[in-house]
């Protein structure tokens, strides 16, 4: 259960990326009141809470009302985190977690940025759903490693809270060059887990089998 809950708050941190949302919060929220910037933040990550928690708790029924299985799901999901701890190590600027300059044109006309891009896309974008989906897949429906996988998601999602109300001062405290290091790391531990998730996926398929010794 232990393994579980860290293995799932090291997805969970590296796909919902509280440390990039941050960043952009502080410049989308740059021009506005500390308290209108708490309610935003605030907003903000309870809807992309309330999203997760569905993927997480629902995504492996409607997957498999799609007839998508286990195995699939876990490929396709470790292919799609493997390309987002990817996008992470080497700090690309068409990384897939970011916004597209039309996504960062709208949202700085927007007057509430709290579901749009901040909810979604930002902190529960796909590469954090698929995380969502796949750690339930992964529990085998036992109720403690849900409740962990649940749990994680809580304690990132605490974090990314403290961090957008935080933004502004941490930000000018850490520096670019910290924050590209955090992300670096957790890219690192999350192309591990995503690798791990294909081969599971692949050899739960029965396309990878042992090699005939006779």
């Amino acid at each position: 259960m232990i393994e579980t809950a860290l293995t799932s708050f090291a997805m969970f941190f590296a796909t919902i990326g509280p440390i990039e949302a941050a960043a952009l919060f502080a410049t989308l929220t740059a021009n506005l009141g500390r308290r209108e910037r708490n309610r935003l933040a605030l907003r903000a990550v309870v809807i992309a809470s309330l999203i997760l928690v569905v993927f997480t708790v629902l995504g492996q029924a409607l997957l498999a009302r799609l007839g998508v299985s286990l195995a699939a799901l876990q490929t396709a999901g470790g292919v799609i985190l493997l390309l987002i701890a990817l996008d992470m190590v080497f700090a690309r600027p068409s990384s897939s977690f970011r916004l597209t300059p039309k996504e960062g044109e709208e949202a700085e006309r927007r007057d509430d940025i709290a579901v749009f891009p901040l909810a979604t896309p930002l902190l529960a974008g796909p590469g954090a759903m698929s995380a969502a989906i796949l750690l339930a897949a992964g529990a085998g429906g036992d109720p403690a490693r849900i409740a962990a996988v649940l749990c994680a998601l809580g304690a990132v999602m605490a974090l990314s809270l403290a961090m957008l109300v935080l933004a502004k001062e941490m930000t000018g405290l850490l520096g670019v060059t910290a924050e590209r290091v955090l992300m670096r790391v957790f890219g690192i531990l999350l192309a591990g887990i995503a690798v791990q998730a294909a081969f599971d996926g692949l050899a739960a398929s029965g396309l990878l089998r042992p090699a005939s010794t006779g």
